[in-house]
């Protein structure tokens, strides 16, 4: 009785692969977003705007017409965090309703879940600690994080169930991964640079202490680096025959450079809050498109047809 109730559920409300491939590539989109609003609220002095946390003010959960502004642009972003984290339930859910259930999914999932009440906590503490540039910059790398996890359960939902192969040889495949490792040092180096800048998030806010030239130029060296070994990917992977990964890697390698231009243009006119904003969603780009060459060296192969059940032997002696 208990299973038939269970296919009437799951016949009512069924859930097909390709809305939940809709529902976790739209949870990519969101996480994305929080980062470029999360930017904004730093850009127009708005981190202060709700001065305390969990609460907006030591009275009220909301902003209030005293706090001008920068309370609702502050009170907004919080906001924002119950419309990612409705999404990444709603992808939770879906993976739960699927029939046949899927392996692999439902870790994912539950790690972006769980990814956006950390993400407010540590919001919560940069407002706590009056917008600590290193607390600040922490919070940016952990939304990174959480948006790598997103991509990685797009990309489950869109494969077989299957064993892992390689796609190229493993001496790219290492040279993939170096990529990715000093793409991600340019990530964090990206954060002091910014915890060095002017944009503190509030007048009051201190700066990290790092001297804004030198930093910037560390970042740089790193920015080229990445570019180097994307190049060689690239010519590494047509070499091969690995018509996909080449491809990645040429995606790779336009978000960089676009990236790059935003950075550089942005340097030398002083960091203008729009160029700025550019430049943190470019971020996202550039770790999503890192992530796809990644995954564009191996491939997920269909799983393999359960075997056959033996048959069952008849007793010795048994007669027709």
């Amino acid at each position: 009785m208990r299973r038939i109730r269970s296919v009437k559920r799951s016949v009512r409300f069924p859930v097909s692969p390709t809305l939940l491939r809709r529902l976790a590539f739209t949870s990519i989109i969101a996480n994305v977003a929080i980062v470029v609003t999360g930017g904004a609220v730093r850009l127009t002095a708005s981190g202060l705007g709700c001065p305390t946390w969990p609460r907006c003010t030591d009275e009220s959960y909301t902003t209030t017409s005293e706090m001008g502004v920068h309370g609702v642009i502050e009170f907004g972003n919080r906001l924002l965090t119950f419309a990612v984290g409705i999404i990444a339930l709603a992808v939770v859910l879906a993976v739960l309703a699927q029939r046949p259930r899927r392996r692999g999914l439902l870790p994912l999932a539950v790690g972006v879940l769980l990814g956006i009440p950390a993400q407010a906590v540590l919001g919560g503490i940069t407002v706590l600690t009056n917008l600590n540039p290193w607390v600040v910059g922490l919070h940016f790398l952990a939304s990174m994080v959480v948006i790598a996890v997103a991509y990685a359960l797009w990309r489950r939902t869109v494969e077989p169930d299957g064993p892992v192969t390689p796609t190229v040889p493993a001496p790219l495949r290492t040279l993939a991964w170096i990529t990715t490792v000093v793409g991600a040092a340019v990530l964090v180096v990206g954060t002091w640079v910014t915890g060095s800048g002017p944009h503190a998030g509030d007048q009051g806010a201190a700066r990290n202490g790092l001297d804004p030239e030198s930093i910037s130029q560390v970042h740089a060296d790193g920015v080229f680096l990445l570019l180097g070994l994307s190049v060689a990917l690239f010519f590494a992977f047509r070499a091969v025959g690995a018509t996909r990964a080449a491809r990645a890697a040429a995606v790779l390698l336009a978000v960089e450079l676009g990236q790059g231009l935003i950075g550089f243009v942005q340097y030398f006119t002083h960091l203008p809050a729009a160029l700025v904003a550019a430049h943190m969603l470019g971020s996202c780009l550039v770790l999503l498109a890192t992530l796809g060459v990644l995954w564009a060296t191996r491939e997920r192969l269909p799983a393999a047809p359960p075997a056959p059940a033996a048959p069952t032997a008849e007793p010795v002696g048994a007669t027709a």
